[in-house]
């Protein structure tokens, strides 16, 4: 018994390892990214339609959220950023990856964010409570619901 015990420490500890062999750490499920597409690249791909499943995107991460990283931001090439929220709330990113190049996989959306929304994630970013109370509108913006990060 004490010799399968080990025997199992020691394969979910390779198996854990292998993941940071080519330089990156994968969170949630894994993905082909063999076809990933430039953030830069996902506007235009998206001009007759509102939603794309199964898509690889990679980008830099501007800002992650301050509260627990149920959230971040990718920089899009027009000086805005896509929120990337995280299937079923189950994925969490570390706090330290704003500048790192990500790959993401999931749904990218266009879609309008409530005002409350909108507040709700200022809050998070740590914004103040005059910036918060600027939020006055919705917005139609670029969004990502991902099941799987690489963080480079």
């Amino acid at each position: 018994m004490k010799f399968f015990l080990t025997l199992i420490a020691l394969l979910v500890f390779f198996s854990c390892t292998k993941q940071n062999t080519n330089n990156y750490t994968l969170i949630g499920e894994e993905m082909n990214t063999a076809n990933a597409l430039e953030v830069s690249a996902l506007a235009g791909k998206m001009t007759d339609t509102n939603s794309l499943e199964n898509m690889v995107v990679s980008g830099n991460v501007s800002d992650v959220c301050k509260a627990k990283g149920c959230w971040m931001k990718i920089d899009l090439p027009n000086g805005e950023t896509m929120r990337v929220t995280f299937k079923d709330y189950a994925l969490f990113m570390p706090q330290d990856i704003t500048g790192k190049e990500v790959m993401i996989h999931g749904v990218a959306s266009k879609k309008e964010i409530s005002l409350e929304e909108l507040q709700h994630y200022a809050k998070d970013a740590g914004k103040s409570d005059t910036e918060i109370a600027a939020i006055d509108k919705p917005e139609i913006q670029l969004t990502f619901e991902a099941d799987g990060v690489i963080i480079k």
